[in-house]
């Protein structure tokens, strides 16, 4: 399967690096009028270059998930722009540079940060996408969450691994709320990638028998990259997932 997205608007969040970057790139070698967006502006802008490499051109803008009216702008200006947002990639998210720390010790304003960024972000951004996708009764919604959504985080951030559950929670309600207008939502569950300079700093923490032990626990002996998440997400976004909705897809190389 090699799916061909020309004519179709794709809206990437957290597209700075990673998976995001990933994700965008693969959209944009297929045809799809990219509009990716992050609070990291310069790495932003080489994602923006990397999609015009393959093909297309990448509207990219300095936005923060948290922030209703900024995300309703951006939505906004991309279907103005194309018409209508197609497809919506929820990848914002992230631990913010927490650690794993006590129950105890974790504050109201630490734990509420994890929660608005990996949950409150993509429902802002379904939000804002909603309507245009049932006037073309067609739209597809790809929210990332994490093995940690299904099970426990390797973090030991408690906040993440609630965040993760809840944005699965959301998927499965979206789903049943939008199919109506042929709107799919689904989620793809990454297992341990190194993706960004989060997952690098985890890595390098474990120390070399840590390391070997994880990569024992995976039946593929071997870590994922960016691009076998995006590949999950090409799937959904397919005509070919059209009657696919509400699922979770876990890409972790076999637990």
């Amino acid at each position: 399967m090699n799916p061909e997205f020309a004519g179709r608007t794709v809206v990437v969040t957290g597209a700075a690096h990673g998976f995001g970057r990933a994700i965008s790139i693969a959209f944009a070698a297929r045809g799809a009028s990219v509009w990716a967006c992050d609070v990291i502006e310069e790495e932003l802008a080489e994602t923006a270059r990397l999609c015009q490499v393959a093909g297309v051109t990448c509207s990219a803008r300095q936005v923060d998930v948290r922030d209703k009216l900024a995300v309703e702008a951006f939505v906004a200006d991309a279907s103005k722009a194309a018409g209508l947002v197609h497809i919506v990639v929820n990848n914002a998210g992230g631990v913010l540079g927490q650690v794993g720390r006590p129950l105890e010790d974790v504050s109201p304003a630490e734990w509420q940060a994890i929660y608005d960024v990996n949950v409150t972000g993509a429902f802002y951004f379904a939000q804002a996408a909603a309507s245009g996708m049932k006037s073309a009764r067609f739209g597809r919604i790809i929210n990332i969450s994490s093995g940690a959504g299904l099970g426990v985080s390797l973090t030991g951030i408690q906040a993440y691994a609630s965040a993760k559950a809840a944005q699965i929670g959301l998927t499965r309600q979206l789903a049943h709320e939008l199919g109506a207008w042929g709107i799919t939502v689904n989620n793809v569950a990454p297992g341990f990638v190194r993706s960004n300079p989060t997952t690098e700093k985890q890595w390098e923490s474990y120390g070399a028998e840590k390391q070997r032990a994880l990569i024992e626990g995976i039946a593929l002996k071997r870590l994922g990259t960016p691009e076998d998440i995006a590949s999950g997400v090409l799937f959904f976004a397919s005509e070919q997932a059209g009657w696919i909705t509400g699922q979770v897809l876990s890409i972790d190389g076999g637990k």
